[in-house]
Formats: structure tokens, sequence, C-alpha cells
């Protein structure tokens, strides 16, 4: 049997394209089925697959799996593909006069047809210049055929090389369409280099073609390669700003030892050295930094000390703050406690401050106290055309929405107001020589905060601008690398105010108690019993699932709808993960109905009325990294301008229309990870937890958690996961060098401790 007869295929000719991403070459297309190697029903056939050009028109036969999808029934997903050239007749006129040769009509490919015969595209592959015999072919009309007749040539080579390295079609077209011509030069020659260049391939898969093509284990390229992954991955997953040496090269061994001969300290010291000529590795002393955090680092420390050292800043005597709070407290039926006015106080004296504290400990009226004071005390007023003097900024847009709904002034992110899209970049709109304009900079959520935006923000604020750093040291330290309010904290070099009293106000909420006593270590002694803003269900793995539906199924038969609820797990993947969870909450709040509209993508199904959350930032459309939406409409290609499939999502009062490639960022967002919802408060929170999650459970990471519900918690699972979280404080502390690079800063002239009195 031939190799065709044994693997699943379909062959015939592409006849129309669904869909087609340019940038990564995903497309979806209808063939007219010559031959395949099972009955098919229909004469024609969806064929899914990655292809470095479009098929459009051409004679293919695909290598794969068939599959059933239970909306659009039989469909063949190629996974490698061979190319039939047409022969004779009206199949090789239609092929010529296709839109792959411009310049190239009907007319003139029947007249070359006539000319060079049957086999015409096997003539001009192999010879070029019989074109010259078809009567009134234009020289640049030849210069089309040749070179792109040549190009599908090198692809089909290029992809077929690939194939036999063990690179499947979505690789390969991404390498065909990251080098072109110089494919075959780099990957034979380079492997190495594939890791930075193309997504999707890591260390691993480039060092396995790397010993397919005979490189040795202790080649410098393959270390050097080996190294970088080590440095690379531990500031990803771990959020280390550096590696010590001696930690650095410990675990390159563990990625690169599975070779013989291992590579041994001296082999990687040497490698290192030449990592830091290149410039690929930053080496100060024994700490070892990808360049880009090296350079953020000591970008930071010297924004911090450059503001640090103002002494210019516009003071006012005791009674007139006295005088002004005092009608602030009148006007606003409040009575501030001594360390909020203190904060206060301090806030506006000083030219960098932080403000943390747990729930309920008033954050949030000491922002307010110190907007309004701020603005008094400098004679700005709202009935005034003049801008406020006061910007107010968060690391995401649900953490900025929340600042603005709170204060009652507009706030935005970080991103928004420095014009930063946070790619390889590096470029803002914002920066030393362009500052942000204002007074007085409020950051909110600064544990959120990771290295490389804390450097882009400060380096873009002016001398004569106040720094208020906002945001609760419990919670979990920044997706990216650093931890950048812990390490300002740990400085002190700052003046900071920690607040600890728990307010009147927040006295009564069960959910701040809950939080303050997980804080200590431990559970509360009422935590199974159900209170009025909170509950624990007890169940194991197997369960958690079905009490998850039945706690949302009670919600929603009390009113309350999607966008109330929020599920927040650690993990994506498992059987009470966040990708079994959507899936399951996805057909109980927005299952399939006949006549409602859905797009898929990849394996998820997008209906109207999903809840969805945004993975990346996006500035151009005012959309972040964590905003919430729901999906309103969905738009096919016939029914829009640019005749390309859309999906409307709004986000609150703003609607945003994506196209189908746009789809890879969002996810469904009934249930979503903790550190997404950072930043969010929601008024329904549903915490799974299982003994299955061990390795992410942690105390910040279920404080965190907890302290997103507005007006009710419920927790779900085994009891002994919670008690494991809650005493397991083990926060990992990343390798960072900010405060020791801060040393030389004079002490802060005011750290207020924690106040164990009660409040007001």
């Amino acid at each position: 049997m031939t190799e065709k007869d044994e693997r699943p295929f379909v062959t015939g000719e592409v006849t129309q394209l669904i869909f087609r991403n340019e940038e990564n070459g995903y497309t979806v297309m209808i063939v007219d089925v010559s031959e395949a190697s099972r009955n098919t029903s229909e004469q024609t056939l969806t064929v899914l697959g990655h292809f470095p050009t479009s098929p459009e028109g051409e004679h293919l036969t695909f290598h794969g799996t068939f599959k059933e999808h239970p909306k659009y029934g039989q469909q063949f997903q190629s996974k490698s593909f061979e190319k039939h050239m047409p022969k004779g007749g009206a199949a090789l006129v239609q092929y010529l006069s296709s839109d792959r040769f411009p310049s190239i009509g009907r007319k003139t490919a029947s007249q070359i047809v006539e000319t060079l015969g049957d086999e015409a595209l096997d003539q001009m592959i192999q010879d070029p210049t019989c074109l010259q015999k078809v009567p009134g072919l234009k020289r640049e009309q030849r210069k089309v055929l040749e070179e792109q007749l040549a190009s599908e040539q090198e692809s089909a080579m290029f992809m077929s090389k690939l194939m036999t390295y063990g690179f499947g079609m979505e690789l390969a077209t991404k390498i065909v369409q990251q080098y072109g011509g110089d494919t075959l030069r780099i990957v034979e020659q380079k492997p190495y280099q594939l890791v930075n260049d193309i997504e999707g391939i890591g260390f691993q898969k480039a060092d396995e073609l790397g010993m397919n093509l005979g490189i040795e284990a202790l080649d410098t390229e393959r270390l050097k390669a080996g190294l970088i992954h080590a440095l690379e991955a531990t500031s990803h997953t771990v959020g280390h700003v550096y590696l010590p040496e001696e930690v650095w090269i410990e675990e390159a061994k563990t990625i690169l030892n599975y070779r013989s001969p291992f590579a041994e300290t001296h082999h990687l010291e040497e490698s290192i050295v030449h990592l830091a000529e290149d410039g690929v590795a930053a080496v100060d002393e024994n700490r070892c930094y990808l360049p880009s955090l090296y350079f953020a680092e000591k970008g930071l420390s010297t924004n911090i000390e450059r503001l640090s050292v103002r002494d210019d800043i516009e003071t006012f005597s005791e009674d007139l703050f006295l005088q002004e709070l005092g009608k602030m407290e009148e006007t606003y039926a409040i009575s501030y406690a001594e360390q909020q006015k203190e904060a206060v106080k301090m806030a506006l004296s000083s030219p960098i401050m932080i403000l943390t504290g747990g729930p309920g400990t008033g954050k949030t009226t000491v922002i307010r106290a110190i907007v309004e004071m701020f603005s008094r005390l400098r004679g700005w007023s709202e009935r005034t055309d003049k801008k406020s003097p006061v910007l107010l900024a968060a690391p995401t847009g649900r953490a900025a929405k929340r600042m603005s709904e709170t204060t009652e002034r507009p706030a935005y992110t970080i991103h928004r107001w420095i014009g930063w899209r946070g790619d390889e970049e590096e470029f803002t709109e914002r920066d030393e020589d362009s500052p942000l304009k204002g007074e007085l900079l409020i950051v909110d959520e600064a544990s959120m905060i990771d290295l490389w935006l804390a450097n882009q923000l400060f380096k873009a604020i002016p001398a004569n601008m106040q720094v208020i750093i906002v945001g609760d040291e419990d919670q979990l330290p920044s997706v990216g690398p650093g931890q950048v309010l812990s390490d300002l904290l740990r400085s002190n070099k700052i003046p900071a105010v920690r607040l600890s009293l728990v307010y009147r106000q927040a006295e009564g909420s069960s959910i701040t108690n809950l939080a303050h006593t997980m804080k200590e270590g431990r559970l509360p002694a009422d935590f199974k019993t159900p209170l009025a803003d909170r509950a624990f269900f007890p169940g194991q793995a197997a369960t958690v699932l079905p009490l998850v539906e039945q706690v949302c199924r009670k919600a929603l038969e009390r009113g309350y709808s999607p966008l109330d609820l929020q599920v927040l797990v650690p993990m994506y993947r498992g059987e009470a993960g966040i990708n079994a969870l959507n899936e399951r909450l996805q057909a109980l709040f927005n299952p399939p109905k006949p006549r409602k509209s859905s797009m898929d993508y990849g394996d998820q199904t997008y209906r109207v009325g999903d809840i969805v959350l945004q993975l990346v930032n996006n500035p151009e459309e005012n959309v972040y990294n964590g905003d919430r939406g729901e999906i309103v409409a969905i738009r096919r290609a016939k029914d829009t301008d640019n005749k390309k499939d859309q999906v409307i999502i709004r986000f609150d009062q703003l609607e945003v229309a994506y196209e189908r490639q746009d789809l890879k960022q969002i996810m469904l967002a009934y249930c979503s990870s903790i550190h997404k919802a950072q930043g969010s408060e929601f008024p329904i929170v549903i915490v799974p937890l299982t003994m299955g999650y061990r390795r992410m459970l942690k105390r910040n990471l279920l404080y965190t958690a907890i302290t997103r519900a507005r007006d009710y918690l419920i927790m779900v699972g085994e009891e002994r996961a919670f008690v494991y979280a809650v005493e397991n404080n083990d926060r990992q502390s990343r390798y960072s060098n900010l405060p020791s690079r801060l040393s030389h800063l004079e002490e802060a002239t005011a750290n207020h401790k924690s106040e164990t009195k009660s409040g007001n």
C-alpha cells in the first residue's frame, strides 16, 4: 500500500476560502473532493489547517484526521499536504488566471496553455525562458509568473522538509513566513535561533532539532540557548528579576543535562562570558539578568531617587490643614481617625509615599481625602475649565474602573496614561522627554505592577509631580517579574503608612473578618457556619463541578445575572480547573439555541450572550488585560463592510468588533484565574478549592481570591485545602536588587507602623 492509502487523506480542489489568518496561515476551506480514504456523504468537504500561502484554486492531497463537528458535520483536519500541479485544460487556465498571478487574466492564461501545452507548468518551472515563446506576453507578466512559481515551489519544499524535522503544519507555516528564502539555512545552521523568533518553539523543541542535525551536547550555541532559556523561564514562571550566577548554572544544568556529555560548571561559566559580551545577558557582580530587566531595575531606582530628593513641595500650616479637613468632615458627614489624618498629611507633604492595608482598613477613604484636600489646598475646583492636577491610575481596566467609581473621578490604566502597548519595543508616548502633565499621581493596586511597567511609568513622571503608591502587600505579587510594592516597603526609604484598623462600616462584613483572620495563618471558628455574606459547601474533587453548577443555578433563580458572578480557581487544567468549569458554566448560563448566533475558534464555540475576558492590552480599542465583557452580536462576513466575520463585545459602555483572528485575545470568563481577577470586585465570588490544586495553594492566593467578593462569598470543596492554603505562607520570594539600589537614600522620615486600637 502507498502512504496515501495507509493514512486518512482527502484529495481535491480548493474551491472556496471560508477563513484565512494571514498572520499564522490558519485556513478553513471548502474542497471539491475527487478522492478520499473513506466515503464522504458530500461531494465537498470542509478542510482546516495551516498553509504558508493561500491554497485557493489549488489541487491538493491532505493528510490528517476526519472529525465530526456538532454543528457543521464532517470535517477534515489537515496535518500535512501535497500539492498537485494542474495539468491542461480549464484547470490550468483557472490556476494561471487566479489572484496568485496578478496581471495574468483568463485570456493570457489561455494563450500560455495553447502555446506551451498541457505540461505548461512543468516547463515554466524547469525552464522559465519558455515563456518567451508565448505571443504578446509582456516582460512584467513573465516576471510575475517566474517569481510566484519559484516562491510556491520553494515554500512547498520548505514545508515538506520542515515536516521531516518533526514540525507540524502550524509551526512549519510560521517558520516559512518568518524566514522566507532563508528558512532551511537558519533551521539547519542555527536551530536555537527559532526559540527567540518563533512563538510556540521552546528550547526542548529546538534542542530536539539540534540533536537530529548532529549538534553536540557541549556546543557553545546549545549551552548559551539553555542558559537563556533558564533565565527566561524563571523570570516568567517564578517572577525573578535576576538569578545569582550559581543558581543560574544549576537551573541550566537541569535543562541541558538530559544529554551526555553533561555540561559542567566551567562550561557554563565560559558561555555566560560569551552571553555578556554579546549583550544577550547582563551580569552585575554575581547577579545575572535579562538585559530588559537589568535596565528596568536600574531605571526604576534612578527615577525613584530623582523623585524622592525633591525639596520644593508647597507647604501649608497645621491650622490650614485641620481647617480644610474639618470642612470635609462636615460636608461628607465623616470623622477621620488619627491614622487616616496622618496618612493624608504625609501624602500632601511627601514627594513620594506608600499607602498599604487590607480590606476594610480605609484605603479608599484616605485616597478620596487626599484627592479632595490636594485640590482644596492647591485652589483647584471642578467648576473651573482647568484640568484636574490629580491623575488616578491602576494596572488594569477593571481596577481603574473601581478606582473611578470609589473616587467619583476619572481613572485610567497605567498603559493608557503613558501610551504603552507593552510590546518588545517598549515604546511609550510618555517618557522623560514627554512626561505626564499634572501635580499628583495616585497609583492603586500597586501589588499588581511588575518591574517593566513600573519602570515605564516612573520615567514618565515629571520632577514636579508627587506620587502616592497604594496597594495591599498581602495580595499576590505581579504576574510579571519583580515585587515592586514589596521591595519599596522593604527598602524603608519611602514614607509609608500601613493601615490596619477595620472601620465600623466594614466591621459587619464577615468577608473582611475572614480575610484578616487568614492573614494570621488560620481559619475562623465560624468558617463552616452559614453567615449573611458567606457560606462553605464541602465537597471532593469529583463533586466540585456539580456543586459550583448548583450554586450558580440558585443565583440565577434569585435574579442574578452571569455578570454578577465570578468563579475563581488557581489552575486551568484538571477535572475542577478553569477550562472544565468554563465549559460546564457556559452550558448552564448560555446554552446553544436554534436561532442563537455562534462562532467557532479552535476548539471553542462563542455565542451571543457569553461573558468573556480580555487577555491582552489593546490600547487602540481602549480594552485592557483583565477587562470583562459580553458578546452582544456575531456578524457574518456577508453582512460586514470588510467582508470578514466579526464578534461584537460590549465592555461596560464600549463596544469592540473582533475579527476571527482576534479571538485569540479572549477566553470565556465564567471562571477565571485568581491572578486575572486581581484588581476587580464582583457581587458574588465562588472559590472552589481541592487538594488537587496543592502546588498552587498559598495564603496570598486565597486571600486575593476572597477579597474579590463585594456582597457574597461562597467557598466550595475540601476544608483541608483551605486550611493548607492559609497555613502555607511560602511567598517564594523573588530575586530582586531594587531595595539594595535604593539603600543609599536617606531613611524615610516617617514610616508609620500598624495600629491595633479599634477605629471609628
